[in-house]
């Protein structure tokens, strides 16, 4: 079974970057298909992004395009999240997740995978 680790984390003021890393264990994740959903207090989930496990292909939720960049290192068997130009209204709790399927779902469903991890906290202030 996989097992995903979140971090990267922290407090950060508004127009300021992070770099999220998810790490596997018990499976390699170049195979898979890898989201980043996020969640704030009070609010729904929110998919962000998603890295295809074949080709490498990159989504994003249109409200982050040009401001946030997935990549994934195989030989790390880790995924990343690299945020720029932050805003108060990305506070919230990061998770990595995957469905063990080698291509994105739509966006709709990226808050549906059903193995993700205890998430990193990202905390934007004004």
């Amino acid at each position: 079974q996989v097992q995903l680790v979140e971090s990267g984390g922290g407090l950060v003021q508004s127009g300021g970057s992070l770099r999220l890393s998810c790490a596997a264990s018990g499976s390699t994740l170049d195979y898979y298909a890898i989201v980043w959903f996020r969640q704030a207090p009070g609010k729904e989930r929110e998919g962000v992004s998603c890295i295809s496990g074949s080709d490498g292909r990159t989504y994003y939720a249109d409200s982050l395009k040009g401001r946030f960049t997935i990549s994934r290192d195989n030989a790390k068997n880790t995924v990343f999240l690299q945020m720029n130009s932050l805003k108060p209204e990305d506070t919230a709790v990061y998770h990595c997740a995957t469905a063990l399927l080698r291509y994105c779902r739509p966006a709709t469903a990226w808050t549906t995978y059903p193995y993700w991890g205890q998430g990193t906290q990202v905390t934007v202030s004004s």
